[in-house]
């Protein structure tokens, strides 16, 4: 493999961006993921056997929707959902396209870590909540909420991490980003400078969003 500092030099405008394009499917995925995916958690944990809103129809729809969701590959995922992207959109291809399937694809994960964070609390902390009368809203709000905020931030962190890949993936089929230049100039021109790159940038990129993430959980952590 060759590497052509001239040629990357050459090259910065299309990489920064494919780089702003990946960053901004990525923000839109990631706050519909936490918009919807945060309630979507929180029902799946409290609708749950034992817990103050128990509902196992509810529980087992929802499980259902998210479970389902989550098998299917992602590649399959932005294919089918081809129309509803062009219905929502104008268009099958670019950031903003991808960014559909990207959500649709973010929200059950992000759901399922959050109800993983919220059953890492101590049930009893909870029961002491519902014996001083508190309201199953406030008990969401002032109960759930914090103590579960740093196994929450971990989640983003996580689905972040998740979003770069999936965003590359994204990038094959139209996307735009940093996948579609690796397979544009890197895999299909066999320009090993810009594959190089963008595996690099990719790489960076993670490390810095779990090494931020990593630090704000454990500044919020209160254990």
């Amino acid at each position: 493999m060759e590497f052509d500092v001239n040629h990357l030099i050459e090259f910065l405008p299309e990489i920064n961006l494919a780089f702003m394009q990946t960053l901004y499917m990525i923000a839109i995925a990631l706050f519909v993921a936490v918009m919807i995916g945060l309630p979507v958690g929180i029902l799946l944990f409290v609708t749950d056997k034992g817990l103050f809103w128990e509902n196992r129809i509810i529980n087992q729809v929802i499980g259902f929707i998210v479970n389902m969701i989550r098998s299917i590959p992602f590649i399959i995922l932005l294919v089918a959902l081809i129309p509803f992207t062009v219905w929502l959109v104008d268009s099958m291809i670019g950031p903003t396209a991808a960014s559909v399937s990207l959500s649709v694809a973010a929200i059950p994960f992000f759901a399922r870590l959050v109800e993983t964070a919220f059953r890492k609390i101590d049930y009893g902390v909870i029961e002491a909540a519902i014996a001083a009368g508190g309201t199953p809203w406030m008990i969401i709000k002032d109960v759930l909420l914090p103590e579960a905020k740093s196994g929450i931030i971990s989640g983003i962190t996580i689905t972040v991490v998740s979003l770069v890949g999936t965003s590359a993936i994204a990038g094959t089929v139209g996307g735009g980003g940093i996948g579609d230049l690796a397979i544009r100039f890197g895999y299909y021109r066999y320009d090993d400078t810009i594959m190089i790159t963008t595996v690099v940038i990719l790489i960076v990129f993670v490390q810095l969003i779990q090494l931020i993430g990593d630090k704000i959980a454990k500044v919020v952590d209160k254990k």
